[in-house]
């Protein structure tokens, strides 16, 4: 038996946003010069060939490089610079001639240097940091062939929420997974928070597409991947999304989105299933206070297009504007998951699942003191989160159903249990009842022995198991014989889900679609194992779904 129950709050704003944050590994990135109005990749210069291996784009040629036998292409320019286009849909970039390095990642979107919780995200962060610039719509491609192999496609779309990160982490490196999986890797970067969300439509001609710029220009990244991906070994019509946490929210923010239906074939939300999106009032009047902030009027709103870069991410800061996109009545024009599942999904395969102590990275990042909770303490710390929840009843259920656990398990579970496990068992049950495609629900239950085995199996862990990237998740994971095999299980679900729409494979017990009357949950740990309703009778205990599914309401 896999020991879903072994011994090892409400976020305030600011702490969702640091975890987040991190989650995207966007920290110590430095800003392009102000003066610069193009970023292209500053590429290493380029081998002679075989090394340098030559794509033909519908825009150009792109020359890659060479690493253990796969073709990596960094820094392919999918937009043009969003400088040109602020607060509206992304452009496609001109056309051009002459081979481009391909070689190093482009810039990634303007935003706040982020935290690195506990160290943990150390070893993710990609040497030199790439630049930010608003000139930023640059995709990454690892393929094991520039071939007809029609091979299994899988797009990443990073995490960070809506506001950092970008697809340049040493996590989401494509190798391993390429090579392993004879599946071509795509990660992307994209327009993010106040300029790839900012709700600015009421005010008229040119500002109808702003709060969905950043969803746009995803949908162009997989329009991209349609027209270019099969020059690079790859099969347009089998092509899976995937991401966590922010990434995890796009993922189910695309399959709303009805001009991206027919881009993608399978999906995967990683800690990440967005139910509901900001409303579109608050959002507005949230845009208003950018706009005051900035001087600015209905009547000179124009100016804000060419106002620096800096100007407007000060006048954004703490104004709560730009969380994530919101209904604009043209891209997105109702909740993803509320009340039910959006139709543009339906005949979308879904995967989807979380970590047992999500909670234990938000936390204990927060405050280190909850790793060590007494029993006499843990009803006051969970009455923080919860003040109208009989606490007591909640610890006395979780002590019945886990006699082996401590009072920082209990806290760390039950703040999981009630937000992030509930919100992605609603989103199960919104899918299955739709009556589409199947949907597979996990539950990742590894702990890592990071800093003594303290953060149990935090938000992220499993993103490194995923890319098969154990040598570059030291710092999260650890690395040794038992991460290899977590990896190498993880990363074969994934790749056989990305081939066949369906998770199975040898390497794990048969894992039935989800269903509303047995609800199989597959349980990835180093006995991996189906069971059904996993963790249900700790999340009776404390349904706080509602709550998870407003977590980008501000």
């Amino acid at each position: 038996m896999s020991e879903i129950t072994r011994t090892r709050t409400a976020l305030g704003g600011a702490l969702l946003l640091l975890v987040l944050s991190a989650c995207g590994e966007s920290a110590d990135q430095r800003p392009a010069p102000a003066t610069a109005t193009a970023t292209e990749p500053e590429a290493t210069a380029i081998p002679e060939a075989p090394s340098a291996p030559l794509a033909v784009t519908a825009h150009g040629p792109v020359r890659g490089f060479v690493e253990d036998d796969v073709l990596v292409f960094k820094g392919i320019r999918y937009g043009a610079d969003t400088a040109t286009t602020r607060f509206a849909a992304p452009a496609t970039p001109a056309l051009w001639t002459e081979a481009k390095n391909a070689t190093a990642f482009g810039a990634s979107c303007p935003q706040t240097p982020t935290g690195n919780p506990g160290g943990l995200f150390s070893s993710w962060r990609p040497e030199p940091s790439p630049p930010l610039s608003e000139d930023c719509l640059f995709l990454n491609v690892w393929t094991p062939g520039l071939d007809d192999a029609a091979r299994p496609v899988m797009v990443w779309f990073h995490g960070g929420g809506f506001s950092s990160g970008n697809g340049s982490s040493n996590a989401y490196d494509g190798v391993r997974l390429a090579r392993r999986g004879d599946v071509v890797v795509v990660t992307v970067n994209h327009r993010l928070n106040v300029f790839g969300y900012l709700a600015l439509g009421h005010y008229g001609e040119g500002f109808e597409d702003s709060a969905v710029a950043g969803v746009l220009d995803m949908v162009q990244a997989l329009e991209w991947v349609r027209d270019n991906v099969a020059a690079f070994g790859g099969d347009p019509d089998r092509v899976l999304i995937f991401g966590e946490s922010g990434g995890g929210a796009k993922v189910s923010t695309l399959m709303a989105t009805e001009r991206a239906r027919g881009l993608f074939h399978r999906a995967i939300v990683q800690s990440g299933a967005m139910i509901r999106f900001p409303e579109q009032a608050a959002a507005q009047a949230a845009a208003d206070k950018v706009v005051e902030n900035l001087g600015l009027t209905a009547e000179t709103i124009d100016d804000i297009r060419t106002l620096p870069v800096e100007t407007i991410r000060a006048a954004f800061a703490d104004t709560g504007a730009a969380s994530a996109p919101s209904i604009d009545g043209r891209t997105l024009t109702r909740h993803p998951f509320e009340p039910d599942a959006a139709p543009p999904g339906k005949d979308v395969p879904l995967m989807l699942g979380t970590n047992r102590t999500e909670n234990s990275l938000f936390m204990g990042a927060a405050n280190p003191a909850v790793f060590d909770l007494t029993w006499e303490a843990l009803p006051e710390a969970l009455a923080r989160n919860y003040p109208n929840a009989d606490v007591a009843a909640i610890i006395a259920g979780y002590r019945e159903l886990q006699p082996e656990s401590d009072p920082a398990d209990v806290y760390f579970e039950a703040t999981t249990d009630a937000r992030w496990l509930a919100g992605h068992v609603l989103q199960a049950e919104r899918k299955v009842e739709q009556g589409g495609a199947p949907a597979w629900l996990y539950l990742f239950n590894w702990d890592t022995p990071v800093d003594g085995g303290k953060w149990r199996s935090p938000h992220a862990l499993e993103i490194g198991f995923v890319f098969d990237n154990v040598a570059k998740s030291e710092s999260m994971s650890g690395v040794g014989d038992e991460q290899q095999q977590i990896a190498d299980m993880m990363s074969d679900t994934w790749i056989a889900f990305a081939r066949t729409g369906d998770p199975n494979h040898d390497g794990i017990p048969r894992w039935p679609a989800y269903d509303l009357e047995n609800r199989p949950v597959m349980v990835f740990d180093t006995e991996p194992e189906t069971m059904n309703d996993a963790r249900g009778a700790q999340r009776a205990l404390l349904d706080d779904s509602d709550a998870y599914g407003n977590r980008y309401q501000r």
